[in-house]
């Protein structure tokens, strides 16, 4: 048994998927571990903010385009959902899939004549649309129900067993949190994701070696936009109701701060993140008076210490490493003068 450990442990790779199986067991016992439903909630949210913190890392990390607007997706997702489940009865799955597909059509069209701005320009179209996405669902009341929101959306079933109890929502997302890990892990390391990273460093030099960049922006931006939909439909799900408030422009600013403080263009950064910023306004609710002031505080600290974000430290140490370097070579061409 000893030797069968040790063997395990020096294979090329194997800490990681130790440690990724542990991590995962530790997360599927957590119910059994802290079964109480305020655990259990902060857990499902985190769930959910991994998933939007992934979907826009996928447009903002990998690809370098900054988008203001992923409110609006997150909204169109649980408003679709929700209508779905609500009025046609729809099952949450098959609602899930729409909800995704319906989004990504949002995102095909907004992404159609934006994607070749690029920079600031491309933020303010996007800042645009997730007001306009939210006036809509502001005034258009025979459909979104206006200010009042939407309530009594159906919960998940699965072959007539509803999930009622908030341990089945914690399940259920972490289902869905760790399929698309799995899923953009798969994406990143193939040849449309080192596209994408080529195309974030230099555009000019992608085109130079065939690579289209708006193709495989849109392609980004379809497919982060379709997974902000299926976090908005589990969150119609989860909450059983909706209400524009929620798809509102500090949550974009939310999720984008997410992803800059986990570390751009990084999985794990992006999950780190969203349970950070999630976690710390609930760990400091016991001075409300203050809890904002030090949580802005500490964002502050955060890009002035550590730019790359959480999980940037690698390249933040061949930074030091580059500037110590240049600084031994300027002594050098001091001395030889």
């Amino acid at each position: 048994m000893q030797s069968i450990i040790i063997d395990l442990f020096q294979k090329p790779g194997q800490y990681k998927k130790v440690a990724g199986f542990i991590l995962v067991a530790l997360l599927a016992a957590f119910p059994y571990i802290y079964f109480n439903n305020y655990y259990l909630h902060i857990a499902i949210l985190v769930g959910i903010f991994v998933i939007l913190s992934l979907s826009l890392n996928l447009i903002t990390g990998f690809t370098g385009q900054l988008c203001l607007g992923h409110a609006a997706f997150y909204g169109v997702g649980a408003y679709v959902g929700a209508l779905l489940m609500k009025n046609l009865q729809m099952n949450f799955f098959l609602a899930l899939i729409v909800s995704f597909l319906v989004t990504g059509l949002f995102g095909l069209l907004l992404g159609i004549p934006t994607l070749r701005l690029r920079g600031d320009y491309l933020a303010i179209v996007t800042l645009g649309f997730g007001e306009i996405v939210r006036l809509v669902f502001i005034n258009w009341e025979e459909v979104t129900n206006g200010p009042m929101g939407l309530r009594s959306i159906p919960a998940p079933s699965i072959m007539g067993f509803v999930l009622k109890e908030r341990y089945m929502f914690y399940y259920l997302i972490l289902i869905m949190v760790l399929l698309v890990l799995f899923l953009m892990n798969r994406l990143i390391n193939s040849g449309f994701g080192m596209a994408m990273q080529t195309i974030k460093a230099d555009e000019i030099a992608a085109e130079s070696i065939g690579i289209y960049p708006v193709k495989y922006k849109l392609i980004a931006f379809i497919l982060s936009s379709g997974l902000a939909g299926v976090a908005g439909c589990f969150y119609a799900s989860y909450v059983s109701y909706i209400s524009p408030t929620t798809f509102v422009y500090n949550t974009s600013v939310t999720i984008l701060a997410m992803v800059v403080l986990g570390g751009l263009g990084s999985l794990a950064g992006s999950v780190i993140g969203a349970a950070v910023l999630t976690l710390i306004p609930e760990v400091l609710r016991f001075i409300s008076d203050y809890r904002m002031l030090l949580f802005g505080a500490l964002m502050v600290l955060m890009m002035i210490f550590k730019p790359e974000g959480f999980w940037g430290v690698s390249k933040r140490v061949k930074n030091i490493y580059k500037l110590k370097a240049g600084r031994r070579h300027h002594e050098r061409d001091i001395k030889s003068q």
